[in-house]
C-alpha cells in the first residue's frame, strides 16, 4: 500500500522535495511537496477569480475515460473543465495508435453500451471497409477516432485545456479537494471544482490528493510490459490480406524472425491491423519498465520503443517482401502505450475472486467481460465463455478518505489481477460515463461527496442513456 509521500520516498526524492514556486521546470516530474500555503501559487490570466477558473467538475485526462466523463457529466448540467497535458483527446487510442479496439460484446451481445457503444459506431465509419455486424477486434482509424472525441466532447459543451498537467492539488480539509494546480504555458494555474475526476490513468490527481494505491502485479512491484505502437505504410493490402498470419506461434512470419536473432528487439508480440488504405497499425513488441511512474525510466523506453519499430520494419521487408517490399515505417506513437500503473485504492477493490464468479452488485454501473490479460507474468491468461461478464460497482470508482474526487479509467479499485481485464479502452469508456454523471449527482444532491450519492438513482439513469448494467 502506498501513498503520495511513500511514492516520493520510493524514488529517493523526499529530501530534495521542493515547494510549488519551484515547479517551473519539474512539473509532472513527481516533485514537489502538499504542505504550500494557496497563497504560494501565482496568479496568472488563467487563475485570477475569473468565468475560467472554477468549475462544477474538473476531468484531469482526455483518454477514453476522461471524454466519456465529461461529456457525461456535461450532460447531467454541469459546468465541466477536461485538462490534457497533450494536444489530442483519445488517450491511446489515438495520441497512442494502439491500432485495434479490444472486443466490445461477451460473444452473444455488446457489453460496453451507451457512450461507449455510441463512440464505438462512430468511430468505425473512419474504417469503412470492416463489416457492420463486426463489433470485436475492430480496427482503429485514430485520426478519425481523435474527431470523434473532439466533436463529441465540444457538441457536450465541455471546455478543454490542452497542453496542462496537473503538478499538484490544494485542499479546503483532509478530504476535501479544493483546486488543482495546472503547468503549462502561462506559468502555474489554480483552478477550482466541486468535485474532480481522475482519468489520468496513472492515478496521478489521486496521488497528488494523497489517496493509497497500488503498483505491479505481484509483491516485487513488477508491472506489465509496455509497448510503443507504430504504423507502417505502403503495404501490398492483397498479399496481406490474402497471406499466412503474421504471428501467434513459432512457424509465422514473425516466429522466423525471432528464430533467426538478427533482430533482438523483436520477442514475437505482434498485434497488427490494417487501419486504413495501404496502413498497417501494429501492437508490437515489449518495453519492460520496472515504474511506468517514474519519467526517466519512460524516457528511456521512448527511446528504445523507436528501435523496436525499426527493427521490425526492417525485419517484415526482408522476410517477406511481397508485402512488405514496398512499406516505409510512416509514424511511431507520441507516448508509450502503458498497461500498467497506479491502481487507486476505493471503498471497494474488485478482486480476482469476483471475476472467476461473474459477480455482479447492487451498486453496479456497468460491465466487463475481457480476459485477464497481463503482459509478463505467466500462466495468469483467464478467460470467459460465451455470454458471460461481471459488475463493476460503483464503489471502485471513490477513493477511501477523499469526499469529491472519482477515478474514470484503468486506475480505479481492482486487485492486480483483475486489473488484467479492467485496463482496456471499452472498459474506461463504461467507467468514464458512470463517474462523469456521479460527480453531478454528489454536487446536487450531497454537496460533493461522492460516496454518499443515491447509487440507484444513479443506476436508474444510467440505464435511461443506454448502459447495460
Amino acid at each position: 500500500m502506498s501513498t503520495r509521500r511513500d511514492f516520493i520516498k520510493q524514488l529517493g526524492l523526499l529530501s530534495a522535495a521542493v515547494t510549488i514556486p519551484t515547479l517551473g521546470n519539474a512539473a509532472g516530474l513527481g516533485l514537489g511537496d502538499q504542505t504550500d500555503k494557496p497563497d504560494d501559487h501565482p496568479a496568472n490570466s488563467l487563475a485570477d477569480n475569473g468565468p475560467m477558473s472554477s468549475w462544477d467538475v474538473i476531468v484531469v485526462g482526455g483518454g477514453p475515460g476522461g471524454c466519456t466523463a465529461a461529456i457525461s457529466a456535461a450532460r447531467e448540467g454541469a459546468k465541466v473543465l477536461l485538462i490534457e497535458d497533450s494536444g489530442q483527446l483519445g488517450g491511446l487510442g489515438t495520441i497512442g495508435m494502439v491500432p485495434a479496439w479490444c472486443p466490445f460484446t461477451d460473444g452473444e451481445k455488446v457489453i460496453y453500451r451507451g457512450l461507449a457503444q455510441r463512440i464505438f459506431r462512430e468511430a468505425k465509419k473512419g474504417v469503412p471497409f470492416v463489416d457492420r455486424f463486426t463489433w470485436d477486434w475492430v480496427p482503429i482509424n485514430p485520426e478519425w477516432l481523435m474527431y470523434v472525441y473532439d466533436r463529441m466532447v465540444t457538441d457536450a459543451k465541455v471546455q478543454v485545456l490542452f497542453f496542462s498537467r496537473v503538478c499538484d492539488v490544494k485542499k479546503s480539509a483532509d478530504d476535501t479537494i479544493e483546486a488543482v494546480v495546472v503547468a503549462n504555458q502561462r506559468g502555474l494555474s489554480t483552478l477550482k471544482a466541486k468535485v474532480f475526476i481522475d482519468a489520468t490513468g496513472n492515478g496521478s490527481l489521486s496521488m497528488w490528493a494523497g489517496a493509497k494505491f497500488k503498483l505491479g502485479y505481484d509483491d516485487a512491484g513488477h508491472q506489465q510490459a509496455s509497448t510503443l505502437c507504430f504504423e507502417m505504410a505502403g503495404i501490398n493490402v492483397a498479399d496481406y490480406n490474402n497471406g499466412a498470419g503474421l504471428w501467434g506461434g513459432p512457424d509465422t512470419v514473425i516466429g522466423q524472425i525471432v528464430k533467426t536473432g538478427k533482430y533482438p528487439l523483436i520477442d514475437g508480440h505482434f498485434c497488427n491491423n490494417l487501419v486504413g488504405g495501404d496502413v498497417m497499425g501494429c501492437n508490437a513488441g515489449h518495453l519492460h519498465v520496472q515504474d511506468t511512474t517514474d519519467p526517466w525510466q519512460v524516457s528511456e523506453a521512448m527511446l528504445k520503443g523507436r528501435q523496436v519499430a525499426w527493427q521490425h520494419a526492417a525485419a517484415l521487408k526482408e522476410a517477406k517482401p511481397s508485402t512488405f517490399g514496398n512499406a516505409i515505417l510512416s509514424r511511431t506513437a507520441t507516448v508509450l502505450g502503458i498497461r500498467e500503473s497506479r491502481r487507486v485504492e476505493g471503498d471497494y477493490t474488485l478482486t480476482l475472486a469476483d471475476w472467476e464468479a461473474r459477480r455482479s452488485f447492487d451498486d453496479g454501473i456497468g460491465r466487463n467481460c475481457y480476459y485477464i490479460d497481463i503482459h509478463g507474468k505467466e500462466g495468469s491468461h483467464k478467460e470467459y465463455g460465451r455470454g458471460e461478464s461481471h459488475g463493476i460497482p460503483y464503489r471502485c470508482l471513490t477513493p477511501k478518505g477523499l469526499k469529491n474526487l472519482l477515478t474514470a479509467g484503468r486506475d480505479i479499485s481492482v486487485d492486480a489481477d483483475v486489473f488484467g481485464s479492467t485496463r482496456i479502452m471499452p472498459c474506461c469508456l463504461v467507467v468514464g460515463e458512470a463517474a462523469g454523471m456521479a460527480a453531478q449527482h454528489a454536487i446536487t444532491e450531497t454537496g460533493g461527496d461522492v460516496h454518499a450519492i443515491d447509487i440507484q438513482h444513479l443506476r436508474k439513469r444510467l440505464l435511461d442513456v443506454g448502459a447495460w448494467l
